[in-house]
């Protein structure tokens, strides 16, 4: 919202500068303008009530609320960001306890000649469903 639309429910409006206007006070009995409007470069409008008024009090006399001093927001009816379940450092670090599970598993077959007892079978399956999940979550 504009200054203009506060300013047009307001009377003895006077242009003190620019972007700047004071007015009588339309919650008091004012008899000289004590309401300084100020309309900044953003769309936001400030009042201030030299006579001690708040802000509520003068924006209810005029029919208006503390929201309408601001200008409107464009439409936000966008999806949420999706948060990531893992950081890109843990998924480095899980990459690498994974790889390093692997790499001893193929040297203990490859090397020593040995057959991987199922308990290591289930732990290389383990470590490739979190490979796998990593590769998923970078996608």
């Amino acid at each position: 919202m504009s200054a203009d639309a506060v300013l047009s429910r307001l009377d003895r409006v006077r242009r003190v500068g620019d972007d700047r206007w004071v007015a009588a006070c339309p919650s008091h009995a004012d008899k000289s303008p004590s309401l300084s409007i100020r309309e900044l470069e953003d769309g936001r409008v400030l009042v201030h009530d030299f006579g001690g008024c708040s802000v509520e009090q003068v924006l209810s006399a005029i029919g208006m609320e503390l929201a309408d001093l601001y200008p409107k927001r464009p439409n936000t009816d966008r999806a949420p960001r999706e948060r990531k379940p893992w950081s890109d450092r843990q998924l480095l670090e899980i990459i690498d306890r994974e790889t390093n599970v692997i790499f001893v598993a193929a040297c203990d077959v490859t090397l020593a000649g040995r057959r991987l007892s199922d308990v290591d079978m289930s732990r290389l399956r383990k470590a490739r469903e979190r490979v796998t999940a990593v590769m998923g979550a970078l996608a």
